[in-house]
């Protein structure tokens, strides 16, 4: 337990070294505004066989991606990253452990990791942000895994994922699963929303001034 609180205030510590260096010259973290949150998600894929898989996903309607939306983490041909917001590190994120653990176990490679601050204020609609990542599928021009995630609040913070898992097929590329799925999230909680392929960890804590 000890050991858990000591990562935990480290964690805590970078958190707020980052907050402050991304507020404006002389304004003091005194001034944080409130509603202000520390924001992580973290995206894996689960190693395992697409052929083994019970789930059949032919046929599935699957919407296109949304267009001249925000970018959360968006990864090109070339594995050139691009985010419309500032990313914190992964090795400063409170979810790095947690994301560890799960590569540690040799069932998950991580394919996102998002740290970032924002300003949640209570009836909040949030935008879509774009999400690519994984094995980049040449025939299609895009990664495996792609999709949105949003943020609302209105009571309560609530995270949308919407995401598809895709692979290269003989003609085509094939859906293999997807994640549907809006979650109410609770502040420094880690959550885990997850498919049979995919699986996205979210954190939430409120930085207090």
């Amino acid at each position: 337990m000890q050991a858990r609180d000591l990562c935990f205030k480290q964690a805590l510590t970078a958190a707020l070294a980052l907050a402050f260096v991304l507020m404006p010259a002389g304004k003091a973290l005194a001034q944080t505004p409130d509603d202000f949150y520390r924001a992580e998600v973290v995206i894996v894929e689960r190693l395992v066989d697409p052929s083994a898989l019970e789930e059949q996903m032919a046929g599935m309607p699957v919407e296109p991606p949304l267009s001249g939306i925000r970018s959360l983490w968006v990864e090109d041909a070339n594995g050139n990253r691009a985010s419309d917001v500032r990313l914190a590190a992964r090795n400063e994120l409170y979810l790095n452990q947690a994301a560890a653990r799960l590569e540690n176990s040799g069932n998950y490679r991580v394919l996102a990791t998002a740290g970032w601050y924002q300003t949640f204020p209570p009836n909040y609609n949030g935008r879509p942000m774009r999400v690519a990542a994984g094995k980049w599928l040449g025939g299609a021009g895009e990664r495996a895994v792609e999709g949105h995630i949003e943020i609302d609040r209105q009571r309560y913070l609530h995270v949308k994922v919407h995401l598809n898992h895709w692979q290269e097929g003989e003609e085509q590329q094939e859906l293999i699963t997807w994640i549907r799925e809006t979650r109410r999230m609770r502040s420094e909680e880690i959550h885990f929303i997850d498919s049979p392929t995919v699986g996205v960890l979210v954190f939430f804590r409120k930085i207090e001034g």
